[in-house]
């Protein structure tokens, strides 16, 4: 079975939501591709956080569907592993990073029922995994912010899912855990599954990922990053805040050495340069 007719990983249709009043999607028809690297690009604002926020059943749209390898949340739940952005979970939550990553075991263990000893090897492999068993009885308000996003990680692995969803990741973490983070990813990938990042930084994208969605309220583009992460369609996506643009340069020169890119971010450049010297 070819890419084109496999059940994809996750589908988007008609896809309208709104806080509010004020719609932050609108429209929606997207379908992302199993055993992906896929990054969610977009300017602040975009929906990119909403978007995985109603994929796992958090928000319910205005109108429109999603599925998860056919079907409902609800009958995949089991299959998705969430990671939310680091600044939306109350870090002073008197737990330690031991409980944390069992969190993601609930599923086996229960609700109601305590943990047992192979639960907790288990945690703590997956806290090894990340390189911070060493963490595991320290409460999580005491951890840096890289450590902090390692122990979700761990949460995340602790519940082998087929999907997993993380909510810009490495967003102010720094470099070891950065690459910390982007190895387990890319095992995760090889060995089949599906990974969905919101990520911030345009100029990590042709490196770190496969499949790219442009996402700007509406759907812009989408699709293996070699052919939709070109100048025009960041353009498209972030209109006239040519900053991102001048981030993102030196990846795409670097991809694209050659092409007709090059001038075109050449020209942005210096529109850029001109603009803040005024």
């Amino acid at each position: 079975m070819n890419e084109a007719t496999r059940t994809p990983a996750i589908e988007v249709h008609d896809l309208t939501v709104a806080y509010g009043t004020t719609p932050v999607l609108w429209d929606i028809d997207v379908r992302i591709p199993d055993g992906k690297m896929v990054a969610i690009v977009g300017p602040n604002g975009a929906g990119k956080s909403t978007l995985l926020k109603v994929i796992v059943g958090l928000l319910e749209p205005m109108s429109g569907w999603v599925q998860i390898y056919g079907a409902p949340f609800d009958q995949r739940r089991a299959w998705v592993a969430y990671v939310p952005q680091r600044e939306t979970v109350d870090w002073d939550f008197p737990t330690d990073a031991l409980d944390v990553v069992l969190m993601g075991l609930y599923g086996q263990i229960g609700w109601f029922r305590r943990p047992r000893r192979h639960h907790r090897e288990r945690a703590l492999e997956c806290l090894e995994r990340v390189g911070i068993r060493h963490l595991a009885h320290r409460q999580i308000s005491q951890l840096s912010g890289g450590q902090q996003q390692r122990v979700f990680l761990a949460r995340a692995l602790a519940q082998d899912a087929r999907l997993y969803l993380l909510d810009e990741p490495l967003a102010g973490v720094d470099a070891a855990t950065e690459q910390v983070i982007l190895q387990i990813l890319r095992e995760l990938r090889d060995q089949g599954r599906t990974i969905v990042v919101v990520h911030h930084d345009l100029q990590t994208v042709a490196d770190y990922f496969d499949y790219v969605v442009l996402l700007n309220l509406r759907l812009v583009a989408a699709g293996p990053v070699e052919e939709v992460f070109t100048a025009t369609n960041l353009q498209r996506t972030y209109g006239g805040r040519l900053t991102p643009l001048a981030y993102a340069s030196e990846a795409l020169l670097r991809q694209r050495q050659g092409s007709q890119v090059a001038p075109v971010l050449a020209e942005q450049k210096t529109e850029y340069g001109r603009q803040t010297d005024q």
